[in-house]
Formats: structure tokens, sequence, C-alpha cells
């Protein structure tokens, strides 16, 4: 039925297990997303949705539009302040949450999106499938990322290889604002010709919620992906922000926050891939790596402030594993560390408050349909 109206439907189900070097006694494993809880079973995804893509071929009109619906513990990262908030108990692990529901409106090389939606800044994103490593990044985790906006945006091609995007939302995982402020989010995308290189520049800035109250956040996302070869793929990203009287360490100053992530990834066959991530961000004013999990809120069930001033380092590696072309096996590594002083508690970021280091290794299992 829904194939007759051009209607697309699928989803997929991501769960998980994690294991902690140091055993926590709170069994969070600090700062790490969101794969968060130590020696525990994490149904993270239970993803359905239904799409229209619009299809214009650069000519004429069409309607379109998405709705997914998730169901797992990745719900505490997706919450939208006014939506999901006013459905689920702020302190289950488990719940629900709706990602993205919008319309889209198509024009010859213009579309247009009118709803709630993902922002795609990040080389990681919130779709589990479109991601190599089972944990994510720190610039991708919502420290550093809107990850889902309310509002509109515009994407116009202007050719083979330049598109350009523009628009306004709520703000950051924000459904309903009452401070009634907005938000720019817009920037350019390449492509190579032939596709092996892809570049995009995005700006997102407005008044936002922080630790701190409302204040203006402007953060910039460059995102580089080069094939290097057939077999052999890299990915890196750059981000910078700053946010207006954001400071939570020094109250009256200007929050900074910065950081870079590279990505290898090596295919060897159809059915098995290796690759290796390095992360380094740093969090001037503890303005958003503020807790064990936390993103930016007090209300998503897990433990909020006082942030964390320092540098963070992350490095994983890990292999894909395509026993059939709808299921995915994905084994990893990863340490962190924190090079900077604890917070005004007297708190480190993992090994329950007590640690600046900490040694994981985690496997998830990825089927779509």
């Amino acid at each position: 039925m829904f194939q007759q109206w051009g209607i697309d439907q699928g989803g997929w189900v991501q769960q998980g297990i994690t294991f902690n070097a140091d055993r926590p006694a709170d069994r969070f494993n600090g700062t790490v997303t969101t794969n968060d809880r130590d020696t525990e079973y994490q149904l993270n995804q239970a993803w359905l949705y239904l799409v229209r893509p619009t299809r214009t071929d650069g000519c004429g009109w069409d309607l379109g539009g998405r709705i997914d619906v998730v169901y797992g513990t990745d719900w505490r990262y997706g919450q939208s302040s006014g939506l999901e908030d006013r459905i689920n108990s702020a302190n289950r692990f488990y719940g629900l949450v709706l990602p993205q529901f919008y319309a889209e409106v198509a024009w010859n090389d213009l579309a247009v999106k009118l709803g709630h939606f993902a922002t795609m800044t990040s080389y990681e994103v919130v779709p589990s499938p479109m991601n190599f490593f089972y944990s994510h990044s720190y610039l991708m985790a919502g420290y550093f990322d809107p990850l889902l906006v309310t509002g509109f945006q515009a994407e116009y091609k202007w050719n083979e290889q330049w598109t350009l995007s523009a628009g306004m939302n709520n703000g950051w995982l924000t459904f309903e604002d009452p401070q009634d402020t907005y938000n720019f989010l817009g920037g350019v995308k390449w492509s190579s010709p032939g596709g092996r290189t892809r570049l995009s520049v995005m700006v997102d800035t407005g008044t936002q919620a922080g630790f701190t109250g409302p204040h203006v956040r402007t953060s910039v996302y460059t995102v580089l992906v080069h094939q290097l070869n057939e077999k052999l793929t890299y990915a890196g990203q750059v981000t910078a922000g700053r946010e207006s009287d954001g400071s939570f360490i020094r109250p009256g100053d200007d929050a900074q926050w910065y950081g870079m992530e590279h990505v290898l990834i090596r295919r060897f066959n159809p059915k098995w891939s290796a690759g290796i991530r390095y992360e380094w961000v740093c969090d001037e004013d503890g303005a958003r790596i503020a807790g064990i999990g936390n993103l930016l809120g007090t209300n998503r069930g897990w433990r909020g402030l006082p942030g964390f001033a320092g540098s963070f380092h992350e490095f994983s590696a890990g292999v894909n594993w395509r026993p059939h072309p709808n299921m995915v096996l994905r084994p990893e590594v990863r340490w962190d560390w924190y090079d900077g002083p604890a917070n005004p508690f007297g708190q480190l970021p993992f090994d329950d408050k007590t640690d600046t280091s900490q040694f994981t290794m985690a496997m998830d299992l990825l089927v779509t349909f």
C-alpha cells in the first residue's frame, strides 16, 4: 500500500553490551555515549521509519516527508524539551523518542524541510547504521552537536558539486522554546567530481539554554571525507564553539570549546572492515562536558553539574563483520583519558568520579529490515 504512494518503510534493532575495566560502582562509563552502562545489556535503538523522498530531478514540484519512532536507551540522548519529556519519566533508562517528523516541499533544485529533524552536522550521526563504531565521539554525542532541532531547513543544489543550506529552528534539542528565541543553521556542502571527496562547513548560532542560563551560542562544524583508494577511507572533523557568559567555572566569562576527530576505515571485503578513531576535545570552561552522560539539562536521568574544564582524548579501534547484508556485528576497544582538574566538587569524569582514564570493550549487533 505504501509503495504505490512512493513511501518507503523500514528500520533496525541495535543492541549491545560494554565492559569497563574499572568496574565503576555506579555502573556508568564516564563521559562515553551512548553505550554508557557497564556490564549491562542495552537495547539502544529499536527504530521504525516511514519516508517519502522528494524527487524532482531539478524540474517541477514534489511533496514528501518522514516519520521516525525509536524505543531504547538512546532516548535519553535525543530527548527534546517540550516533547519527549512530556511522554517519558525523567529517570528511566528506556523510553520513547521521536527523532524526526517533518514535511518536505521540493521545487526544481530547492528542498525545504518543516518540522522536527536531525541536523547531520557531524561525521557521526544519530541513526546507528550510518556509523562505523558502536560508541560515539564527543563531537557528535550532544556535547558539541545540536543533534535534533525543530524548525525549517532549506537546501539548494547549486550544481553537481555545490549545495547551499540555511534554516531557522528553536535550538538544540528544543521542541518548545519558552524564551521564543530562534537559532540559525546553515552552510555549504561540496562533493568532488566522482564523489571521492566530500566537504561540509556548517554554522549554528542563536540563543540556547545552557548551564548558566540562555545565552548566544555559536558553533562551526567542518567535516571532510576522502576515499583514499578503493579500500581505504579517511574522515576528519573540526568543531569550535563559543557561548557568551557561558563559563561555568568563571561566571560572567564567555565559554569556549573546540576539538578534532580523525577516522580511518579499511574495507577488506564485503563482510569485513576495520577502523580506528582518535579524538581530542577541549572544554575550557566546563560548559559542555558537564557530567556523566550529561547533555544540556538536569531532567535526562543521569548526573548533571558541575562540568569538567579540560581536555578529553579517546582512541577507539574496532571491526565490522557482516555475515548477512542486513546484519553487522561491531566489536571495539576504547581508551579515554582526561587532562584537566577535578570539577568544583572534587569529582573526576571516570570510575564513579574518581579517575582520569578509562578502558572499555564493547560490542553491538545491528539488524536492519
